[in-house]
């Protein structure tokens, strides 16, 4: 089987959020579960995408996390689009398929952009509570101002449940130094993937800082989350941050010295919400993995 290594969310190597992207035989059917769990953590990138190509514009995806299959992964999405544009398996200009666990998604590939779908979003539960709020910001490290903040958690989801956690400034996202047992044990408790915190306070722009927390898969700290991203732009839009048509841009990574911009659209057909996510990805290696 065919292996990449793909920064994605960046024009540069070393940048962005790395993920391991494997390309299946033609004709050939999905590994193990066992065998797709032990190449993702043998490649020990906190997620891999195995791609089955179904026809010249139709893919099947599934992710593993070294602990774990996922229903989605934004940057091994975008990895992995932009691996099949450089193997020429797609080309510039196309619209294709992607069918995951998340449901059949749409990804567009331009100039060597991605642009994907999200899954339809959901807004799964609002953290209310001051004692809860209490617990999940000792456990990240840090405390909770409502003055200061002016918003809530929730638990939000287009592919991939995260509680979003809103932050005062770059200085709190920053110096947050979450207890990932507890952290992880929590996640389990919620029935999430993890914590999405992230701060308004941003340059002219950037619509907002973010960093990502998912120890309950074996991942501390991501430097780039699409499918958070996509969460993200949703709890905006509820919250009246952004309204239709709006477009968004995060930086994300930062405090892993990775830095990466993720771009989100969010826009309102018929009624309903889509989301669309988009970054680049370059290719850091490839090669055969014998197996």
């Amino acid at each position: 089987m065919k292996f990449l290594i793909m920064d994605a969310f960046t024009e540069t190597t070393f940048g962005g959020n790395p993920a391991g992207v494997v390309l299946l035989p033609n004709g050939a059917d999905f590994p193990s579960d066992e065998v797709m769990v032990k190449t993702a953590a043998e490649l020990r990138y906190s997620e891999t995408a195995f791609i089955k190509v179904l026809g010249p514009k139709e893919f099947q995806v599934r992710y593993f996390t070294p602990a774990a299959e996922v229903d989605l992964c934004g940057h091994a999405t975008i990895g992995s689009f932009c691996a099949l544009a450089h193997l020429g398996i797609i080309k510039d200009g196309d619209t294709v398929i992607n069918h995951t666990l998340a449901g059949d998604l749409e990804i567009s590939v331009s100039d060597g952009f991605v642009m994907m779908d999200m899954a339809t979003p959901e807004d799964l539960a609002t953290m209310d509570d001051p004692a809860a709020i209490d617990e999940l910001y000792t456990i990240m490290g840090t405390k909770y101002d409502a003055e200061k903040i002016g918003l809530i958690p929730k638990m939000i989801s287009t592919g991939l449940p995260d509680i979003m956690m809103p932050l005062a400034t770059q200085e709190d996202l920053n110096a947050m130094e979450p207890d990932m047992k507890a952290l992880s044990d929590l996640s389990a408790r919620y029935n999430v993937t993890g914590v999405h915190a992230f701060t308004l306070d941003s340059e002219e722009g950037v619509t907002a800082h973010a960093r990502n927390f998912a120890p309950l898969y074996d991942i501390d700290e991501e430097a780039a989350t699409g499918t958070s991203s996509g969460a993200m732009t949703y709890y905006f839009y509820l919250n009246g941050i952004i309204g239709d048509s709006a477009d968004c841009k995060f930086i994300q990574g930062e405090a892993m010295d990775r830095p990466s911009a993720i771009l989100s659209q969010l826009r309102v057909v018929d009624g309903q919400v889509k989301i669309k996510v988009g970054g680049s990805a370059v290719v850091l290696a490839e090669g055969e993995i014998n197996i």
